[in-house]
């Protein structure tokens, strides 16, 4: 065995050496909807912050517990959490139904829809969330803004990670078939 041959071998357990094994599909969705779902509850806290909104991310809590912890930091990041794991789904959800959908529109139309269900379907769960006919300008400015902007997100990510995957399983079959 040559110098070569043993420096080779001896490079291979190098950790710079060593190829990441990627995340299943499923892996990548959640962690698209837990991340818009963190990013997006947390600027909808600042946006509560400087009454932009009348709703703190925590009113997410009454469809589950009560207590007037609810209204403090605890109630905050518990409502953050709990938005980003729901993501989750909601992002499964968008993965299901309308990942080829490759444009803008497509995340916007999903963040439209899903405000409407939270605020007009799953309103009664929030006994603190005045109907939106009772919103001042702000409010309902500011949630829509927040909504599209997350369905962007949310739909963006998914379907250009959907687009990567297919492309790279076509390069993988251009390569198999052009190496047989």
């Amino acid at each position: 065995m040559s110098h070569q041959e043993t420096m080779s071998k001896s490079n291979e357990h190098l950790e710079q050496n060593k190829r990441e094994v990627p995340m299943s599909r499923a892996a990548r969705i959640a962690s698209i909807g837990f991340s818009g779902g963190l990013i997006w509850s947390s600027v909808g806290f600042i946006t509560y912050y400087f009454n932009f909104v009348e709703w703190n991310p925590s009113f997410v809590l009454e469809a589950i517990t009560t207590g007037d912890w609810r209204a403090g930091v605890l109630g905050t990041f518990i409502g953050i959490l709990f938005i980003s794991i729901i993501s989750i789904g909601v992002a499964f959800v968008y993965s299901f139904a309308l990942k080829q959908v490759d444009n803008v529109f497509g995340g916007i139309l999903f963040g439209l829809a899903l405000w409407g269900a939270v605020f007009y379907l799953f309103n009664p769960l929030f006994p603190s969330v005045k109907p939106v006919s009772e919103w001042d300008f702000n409010s309902i400015v500011t949630s829509l803004c927040l909504y599209i902007l997350y369905g962007v997100f949310v739909g963006y990510s998914i379907s250009f990670d959907a687009k990567e995957m297919e492309e790279a399983q076509k390069a993988e079959v251009k390569e198999n078939y052009s190496s047989e």
